[in-house]
């Protein structure tokens, strides 16, 4: 009954403050009080109490009121924080100021005219028995930031007392030292606090808070002015805040050392509550608002040991993360985030036997800025096969999603990923591991190396996706490209990916039908002229693939360029759009799916997206590198392109297009190998009567090209760039998921975001 007379003493507040139409004094303890001092109402009851459509009122016809309510809120946290929070009774009143405040904030945040109120200072208001000046007095929006990182290590509160505990000898937490109290053990800090399910809870509530006062980004409009960084994240990660280093620590250790499992003991979740879930849910979503950098700045953290920038990025979140290097810090992170990331995988062998993690996106997102910002980190995840434990968990989410248009985001991460960590040579090298994990998805059966699983669902993806998902093809054949001279041994089954997409891509009504779809055949035959070239002996398959499918060469180099034929083959490109667009799926291959896997699904109908900014072309986002076969830089280069920023309509522009990349289209050295090897196969088949795939085989396993084929070009490498539009992609689609994964209580929900628009498929 006493918590019914609580939520209706609430409501009464509420309606008092909505009717009122004369400021109420902020000295009116009495009334204020009623929000916070004697109720207990959760945060949903907080969110069904205080009406969106009330808070907007409040906003319209009685600012001061609501200026006063924010003050008050706010005050009591601050003071809270000043005193240790030491009763019950305060920290009731700390999560219920919580509570209000991140039901608030967002309607601050969608009206314009109030967003400077919280960079602004109360004269006098509340401050009784308060010397100083006005003038020093600080905004309300840093005050109320560090009364949150003070909080966040309140013994008793958030964190474990270090005393026993008396009023007289609570701690004071001006004085503590909270590089002590880090939440879990990890990087740098060995000790793992006893669990505590009220601690998580309170953390939890507060760092919910936290991430609301970081959402005015989600009110301003997409802009790729790079300075357009978060005021809150920065004052936030600044020096001003001395919980800084602890409490970045803290929040990664939570999110690298969480266990869904369960202690290893299946089902055991179905035991226990979690509390741990909802603080890592809140502790990732920090973490990957707060690693923020203007593009260009000292790098993206990569100078960090410069003598000329010793002090590195002014944000301290990015500047520890940046620095972290300790072999054994860089691994437990590295676990951590693969333990996770292979959560749902794990589902696929136990059904249910563990908790369903949600976060995979936001885990993409913080693996993708550690990468960004620590190039030791980066360095470290490639130096063993260990890398494979990121790669295959991304290749199941990427072939998961491929025909569900709600989640174009996380397939852009997830390529976006692995363009990255494809600039390197060690991942190449180490896709040559053999496959022999079972994870049921929707691709052939195939007995090959993790480069076969790449392609596979590469082609998968390319084949069996949806039109949102073409701006991606440039991406895809890219990784393969710059993996391509690493490769030892592709399957047959990958081989046959491989030719599968060049005679799609080479058709003419696919060629003629944009001024950019050439790029996709250079890149697919730079893939073969790769191989070819640097790793011919292991890769028989794919030599009689490209033998088998001569012919697909033979067009390319006859390809007409004549007005006529290339308006022919327009007229029936968009014959083929009235049908159905999109490229061939017929494949006359394998087209049996693993036993167990269920095949990809569009989003059900009404399902919620957010929009996402358009991706530079993969010509803004890499740079050309010419490479050595060990790996080393030997020169930039820089690229040649046909102009692509403009779609060449007129057909005689066309021609005149199509005649210029024709005569570049690098079929020299795959002409050579037919040229020597056809008549050499085609032999062996009459003079043994051969029409055994095998033993044809065997006969390329054992041939030679040496001295027989072009000198070997120079490998390119086109490496992942950071600039502005990639930039802005991530804040629109970090924020996008943010929004999304919030729903319980619905923060942001039926607010006027600006960002991104919220849609339903």
């Amino acid at each position: 009954m006493g918590n019914a007379d609580t939520k209706l003493r609430f409501r009464k507040a509420v309606i008092q403050l909505t009717t009122k139409t004369q400021p109420v004094e902020a000295t009116d303890d009495a009334f204020w009080d009623q929000f916070w001092a004697d109720t207990s109402t959760t945060v949903q009851d907080v969110f069904t109490l205080v009406p969106a459509a009330e808070i907007r009122a409040v906003r319209e016809e009685s600012p001061s009121n609501l200026a006063t309510l924010c003050y008050k809120a706010m005050e009591r946290l601050v003071q809270a924080a000043a005193s240790g929070c030491s009763s019950e009774k305060e920290r009731r009143i700390v999560l219920n100021c919580t509570r209000l405040l991140t039901r608030i904030l967002p309607y601050i945040f969608e009206d314009a005219d109030w967003r400077g109120f919280f960079w602004s200072t109360v004269p006098g208001a509340g401050r009784a028995g308060e010397d100083g000046d006005d003038e020093d007095a600080r905004p309300l929006a840093e005050s109320l930031l560090l009364a949150i990182a003070d909080l966040l290590f309140c013994p008793d509160f958030t964190v474990q007392t270090h005393k026993r505990s008396s009023p007289d000898t609570a701690e004071d937490i001006r004085s503590i030292d909270s590089c002590e109290y880090i939440w879990e053990a990890g990087v740098g800090f060995a000790h793992s606090p006893a669990p505590n399910y009220s601690h998580d809870l309170n953390r939890t509530e507060l760092l919910k808070l936290l991430l609301t006062c970081f959402s005015e980004a989600m009110y301003l409009p997409p802009s790729s002015e790079s300075k357009n960084l978060n005021p809150w994240v920065s004052f936030f990660c600044s020096t001003e805040n001395r919980h800084a280093l602890p409490l970045f620590t803290s929040l990664l250790n939570v999110v690298c050392a969480y266990d869904p499992v369960g202690y290893g003991i299946p089902y055991n979740h179905l035991l226990f509550a979690d509390s741990r879930e909802q603080l890592v849910d809140q502790a990732v979503q920090i973490l990957i608002v707060t690693l923020e950098q203007e593009v260009g700045s000292n790098d993206s953290g990569f100078k960090m040991a410069s003598v000329s920038q010793p002090a590195g990025p002014d944000n301290l979140f990015v500047n520890y993360l940046s620095r972290i290097h300790r072999e054994e810090d860089l691994g437990f992170i590295l676990k951590g985030l693969a333990r996770l990331l292979n959560n749902p995988l794990v589902q696929t062998y136990l059904p249910r036997s563990t908790k369903k993690i949600q976060f995979h996106q936001e885990l993409l997102i913080l693996f993708w800025k550690f990468c960004d910002f620590n190039k030791k980190f980066l360095f470290f995840v490639l130096k063993s096969s260990d890398v494979l434990d990121i790669l295959v968990p991304i290749l199941f989410y990427l072939n998961d999603a491929r025909a569900d248009q709600s989640r174009v985001g996380l397939m852009h991460i997830a390529v976006f990923i692995l363009l990255l960590l494809s600039g390197e040579r060690n991942f190449g090298v180490r896709l040559n591991k053999p496959y022999t994990l079972r994870v049921p998805m929707d691709i052939p059966v195939f007995t090959g190396t993790h480069a076969d699983l790449l392609i596979v669902i590469f082609h998968k993806i390319i084949t069996g996706g949806h039109q949102r998902l073409q701006p991606l093809f440039d991406c895809l054949l890219t990784v393969i490209v710059n993996i391509s001279p690493y490769l030892k041994s592709l399957s047959m089954v990958a081989a046959n990916k491989l030719l599968h997409l060049l005679e799609a891509f080479s058709t003419p009504w696919f060629l003629f039908s944009s001024s950019q779809n050439h790029q996709l055949v250079f890149f697919l035959l730079e893939v073969f002229n790769n191989i070819i070239q640097y790793q011919f002996d292991g890769n028989s398959n794919l030599v009689y693939t490209i033998i088998r499918k001569r012919n697909v060469f033979h067009q390319l180099a006859n390809l007409p360029s004549d007005m006529a034929s290339i308006q022919k083959a327009q007229q029936q490109q968009q014959q083929k759009r009235r049908k159905k667009s999109g490229i061939s799926r017929t494949n006359s291959t394998e087209n049996e799916s693993m036993a167990g896997s269920r095949p990809a699904v569009p989003a059900e109908p009404g399902t919620l997206k957010t929009s996402l900014e358009a991706t530079p072309g993969i010509d803004k986002i890499t740079e050309k590198s010419q490479v050595s076969v060990d790996g080393t830089l030997v020169a930039r280069d820089p690229e040649v392109h046909i102009s692509k920023s403009h779609r060449l309509s007129s057909v005689s522009s066309s021609a005149a297009a199509v005649l210029s990349w024709k005569a570049k289209l690098p079929l020299q050295t795959i002409m050579r190998l037919l040229q020597v090897l056809v008549p050499q196969v085609e032999k062996i088949c009459i003079d043994k009567g051969l029409t055994d795939e095998s033993e044809i085989l065997k006969f390329l396993q054992h041939g030679t090209l040496v001295g027989l084929l072009p000198v070997p070009h120079p490998i390119l490498i086109r490496k992942y760039q950071a600039n502005t539009g990639t930039a802005m992609w991530f804040r629109t689609y970090m924020w996008g998921v943010i929004y999304l994964r919030n729903v319980d209580p619905p923060v942001w929900y039926d607010t006027d975001i600006r960002l991104f628009e919220i849609q339903r498929i």
